[in-house]
């Protein structure tokens, strides 16, 4: 048994693992769409409800900005009640634009699959910007919590 020390050239400069193979590649191509992360996917799901919802209402959501976070921050909103939030709108103040947040990992959480998944997000968009145009989700989407 040999000891290993710093200065040893076969430990500082090696690009292989202990069994003597090199570094391991990508398992999936990057043209191949299992190789998106979840985040990834999420977000096209946004981006997806949003366009959607531009076709119809592009007038009043113009300059408003959509984003996705991981999770809320941990101080809740003074309107909100119990629950983790999965989604929330901020009013345009001071010069920035109204923002509508989309919160990732309690969407998944909730999720059962990936149509379900695709289902709360579009749900979430709609609710919140429903709340932002003071109107009802069922107006905002006449297909608001119908599955698929």
């Amino acid at each position: 048994m040999r000891d290993l020390v710093p200065s040893d050239p076969t430990v500082r400069g090696s690009r292989r693992d202990r069994r003597g193979r090199g570094m391991r590649g990508p398992l999936l191509p990057m043209s191949v769409p299992a190789h998106r992360t979840r985040a990834e996917r999420f977000d096209e799901h946004v981006l997806a409800t949003v366009q959607r919802l531009e076709a119809s209402w592009g007038r009043e959501l113009t300059g408003t900005e959509f984003a996705v976070e991981d999770v809320p921050p941990s101080d809740p909103a003074p309107w909100e009640h119990g629950g983790v939030p999965m989604g929330r709108y901020f009013p345009a103040e001071s010069g920035q634009p109204g923002r509508i947040l989309v919160y990732r990992r309690p969407i998944e959480s909730r999720a059962v699959d990936a149509a379900d998944l695709a289902d709360l997000v579009r749900d979430v968009v709609v609710e919140q910007v429903a709340h932002m145009l003071a109107r009802s989700p069922e107006e905002i989407d006449p297909h608001f919590r119908e599955p698929g």
